[in-house]
C-alpha cells in the first residue's frame, strides 16, 4: 500500500470524513454534570470511558492536553490514579480544569501544570501518560519529545483522532508494542484508543496500521461496522471518478482503490 493512502487517517471517520481533533475532554465530550460542591463521581462521555479504561488500579498519572481535566478527576475520584497531573499548554484550559478539581475536592492529588506535551513531565512524576483527543501527528509530536521517559512511562495511552496509523507503525519501529487496542462508535463518529508498553512488535502490515492488529486479531464488532461503512464510503467515491481523466484522477483512484482493498481484507479476517 502507498505511502499516501496510509497517512489518510480514519479514527473519528471515514477515509472521506476527516472529523476535526480536539483537547483530550473536547467539547463533544463533556461530562454530565453531578450537580452542587463536593460532588461524588463525573459521567464521562463513552469516548473518555474508553480513555479510563486503559488505566492500571494505583496509577500515577499525567494528562496531556487534559482541557477541563475530567479525565485525572474521574481516574482519582475512582479511586483508580493514586495522583494525578493534568497538563496543557493553554492557561484557559488550565484555569477551568483547576477550578473542576477545587469543585472535586481533589487538590491534594491533581497538579496543574502549563506544558507543551510532555516537556514539562520529569521522569518518574507518572507510569501512565494519557495523549488523548488530538491528531495523530500531535501525538507523535508527544512520543518523540518524550523520549528521555519511555523507559520509565510503563503505559502510553494513546487516542488519535487522525492518522493512527502512523502512531501505529512509529511505536513498532520505535521498540513498543500495543498491548490492548479498543474501538467505539459515539454520535455517529468511530474513535480508537490503545496503550503502548515497551516491548517488541511484529511489523505492520498496511492492512494491520491502518486498522489495528489487535482490532483485526480480535475481530472487534464495531471496528467491522466501520469497515462496512469505510467499504460502501470509497466505493461510491470511485463510482464518482469513474469517467474522468488525468493525472490526479488517476492517482486518487489508485489510493482510493488501495484503500478499498486494505478495507476488504480486514473484513475477511471476520469471515475466516
Amino acid at each position: 500500500m502507498s505511502r499516501t493512502a496510509l497517512q489518510r487517517g480514519y479514527a473519528a471517520g471515514t477515509a472521506a470524513e476527516p472529523v476535526p481533533g480536539g483537547g483530550a475532554a473536547g467539547t463533544d465530550a463533556e461530562p454530565v454534570p453531578g450537580g452542587g460542591a463536593a460532588q461524588t463521581d463525573m459521567k464521562l462521555s463513552d469516548r473518555l470511558e474508553m480513555v479510563v479504561s486503559f488505566v492500571l488500579p494505583g496509577s500515577c498519572v499525567a494528562d496531556i492536553g487534559t482541557d477541563h481535566g475530567y479525565v485525572p478527576i474521574a481516574l482519582v475520584k475512582r479511586g483508580i490514579a493514586v495522583r494525578a497531573l493534568a497538563m496543557d499548554i493553554r492557561e484557559g484550559p488550565l484555569a477551568r480544569a483547576k477550578e473542576h478539581i477545587s469543585r472535586y475536592g481533589l487538590d491534594g492529588q491533581i497538579e496543574t501544570r502549563r506544558s507543551d506535551g510532555v516537556s514539562g513531565l520529569n521522569p518518574g512524576e507518572a507510569d501512565t501518560v494519557i495523549a488523548a483527543g488530538m491528531g495523530g501527528e500531535l501525538i507523535l509530536h508527544i512520543l518523540r519529545e518524550g523520549r528521555r521517559l519511555w523507559d520509565t512511562v510503563g503505559h502510553w495511552i494513546l487516542s488519535p483522532q487522525s492518522e493512527p496509523e502512523k502512531v501505529r507503525v512509529y511505536l513498532q519501529e520505535n521498540g513498543f508494542r500495543i498491548a490492548a487496542e479498543r474501538m467505539l462508535c459515539e454520535d455517529g463518529k468511530f474513535y480508537v484508543g490503545m496503550d503502548a508498553v515497551r516491548g517488541e512488535m511484529e511489523p505492520l502490515d498496511g492492512v494491520q496500521a491502518l486498522y489495528g492488529p489487535c482490532l483485526i486479531r480480535e475481530r472487534d464488532p464495531v471496528l467491522y461496522d466501520f469497515l462496512k461503512r469505510e467499504e460502501g464510503v470509497l466505493s461510491r467515491i470511485l463510482t464518482g471518478l469513474e469517467g474522468q481523466t488525468g493525472r490526479k484522477a488517476s492517482a486518487r483512484r489508485e489510493e482510493l482503490s488501495q484503500r478499498l482493498a486494505c478495507a476488504r481484507h480486514a473484513m475477511d479476517a471476520y469471515r475466516a
